[in-house]
């Protein structure tokens, strides 16, 4: 489709702003972040090859190790626009004490919760929706555009049934629930579709009333999480979508639970692996994150041989390889953040008119990297969120004061981030009396 140059002016321009606003507020950005990434050329490759495996059929994975301050929140939410981008539909699980790695319901739930598209996010009734209608669709063209409505949704509803063949021959919960969501939606009865819907998501508290409907006992629970994932994945694709795409952070904090729990969560992540690589989970993509101390530690990944063996990586000189199961990322550098700063003027100039470059000059850049780093104990890796939020607030300066001149009058003020800092960096902090 074409699309006039003034709307995409448009479209750049709010793109822009929203990229900006993010910064201000020391966050990552929804959007456009191609414009914005450094050194991630490579990397950004490898996931983009393994999504067009995946959008043909396949299951991989990748596991990206990092320090804090290295970008692997970057590189996730990266990886997930790039998903995004060819078709898939994402989510974004953050492993923690309400969704641990050994409690599959709780990650199932996440991911029902922050299933999103190009176009919307906590996208599942659309994802369903459009799923139902695809089979209408083809019901009406099988026997014709004078199908009446009884016999169209009683076609509909055995293809339902039909679709979950397989899932249904160890749990017929889904497509039953599918089913009472279907007549729900046909007759007007909203509460009850939405109680489906929140049922097939996992949500606690589910009424007794969709239960009977569907006739159906129980809720989702550790052991049937895995098999309504499958199930899930089948809807996304039967709506049109290239698969899902689903990223699992801060993996590291499985370290911490008692043994038991922590090796049920590791022989998960083993589960996963070989589900993916024997064909049992096509058109899924996870995309894992942690520490080193994770891949490394006495209570790492390293603690289970069979996993360790799964995404180890071989490493004997100075080329990464980011095909291997593990990208390792590299801690945040100088010459990355000055590049980082140069673009996010681009991004500036297109959301508010191009600045004074003089003003916010090469020169300029590296002295407030220097002025900052200095009150963070030399650690130009824990200081990117902070010398951004910084930047674009002197970009502001320069766009609404002429005779702002941050040469002269800025200085790093610690003072105003008191409350704000993130543990890590808190941690390297050079207080001063």
């Amino acid at each position: 489709m074409n699309i006039p140059e003034s709307e995409r002016m448009g479209r750049s321009q709010l793109e822009s702003i929203n990229i900006i606003n993010a910064l201000r507020r020391g966050t990552v950005p929804a959007g456009g972040l191609e414009r914005i990434a450094v050194g991630l050329e490579i990397e950004e490759s490898v996931i983009d090859q393994q999504l067009a495996f995946v959008a043909e059929g396949g299951g991989d994975t990748k596991f990206i190790r990092g320090e804090y301050g290295s970008g692997k929140t970057f590189l996730v939410a990266r990886a997930l626009e790039i998903a995004r981008n060819k078709g898939f539909v994402t989510t974004h699980v953050v492993v923690s004490a309400s969704a641990p790695l050994h409690k599959l319901r709780g990650v199932y739930q996440q991911i029902c919760a922050n299933l999103g598209t190009n176009e919307e996010e906590h996208a599942i009734k659309t994802i369903v929706d459009n799923w139902l209608y695809a089979i209408e669709e083809r019901m009406l063209s099988v026997s014709g555009s004078s199908c009446e409505d009884a016999a169209l949704e009683s076609a509909t509803e055995r293809e339902i049934e039909s679709a979950f063949s397989g899932i249904s021959e160890t749990n017929s919960a889904l497509a039953a629930v599918l089913r009472a969501y279907y007549a729900a939606n046909n007759t007007g009865n909203f509460p009850l579709a939405q109680s489906a819907l929140g049922w097939i998501s996992a949500e606690p508290n589910i009424g007794r009333d969709l239960k009977q409907k569907a006739g159906i006992r129980g809720d989702i629970d550790d052991t049937l999480a895995f098999i309504f994932l499958r199930g899930l994945v089948e809807i996304i694709h039967g709506a049109g979508y290239k698969g899902l795409a689903i990223a699992v952070d801060e993996l590291e904090t499985t370290q911490g639970l008692q043994r038991n729990q922590r090796e049920k969560g590791y022989q998960t992540l083993v589960r996963i692996i070989d589900a993916l690589d024997s064909g049992d989970m096509p058109r899924c993509y996870f995309l894992f994150t942690g520490t080193p101390a994770l891949f490394d530690g006495s209570r790492g990944i390293r603690s289970i041989p069979p996993l360790y063996d799964r995404i180890s990586v071989v490493q004997s000189d100075s080329f990464r390889n980011p095909r291997q199961p593990q990208i390792v990322l590299s801690k945040f550098d100088t010459a990355k953040l000055e590049l980082v700063a140069i673009k996010v003027i681009d991004v500036y100039a297109q959301a508010y008119g191009e600045p004074d470059r003089e003003r916010v000059s090469h020169r300029f850049i590296r002295a407030m990297i220097r002025k900052i780093t200095t009150r963070f104990g030399g650690r130009v890796d824990v200081i990117p969120r902070i010398f951004l939020k910084e930047f674009v607030d002197i970009l502001d300066k320069c766009e609404l004061y002429p005779d702002y001149n941050p040469a002269d009058a800025y200085d790093f003020d610690a003072g105003h981030l008191k409350g704000e800092l993130k543990k890590e960096e808190e941690a390297v902090m050079v207080v001063e009396f």
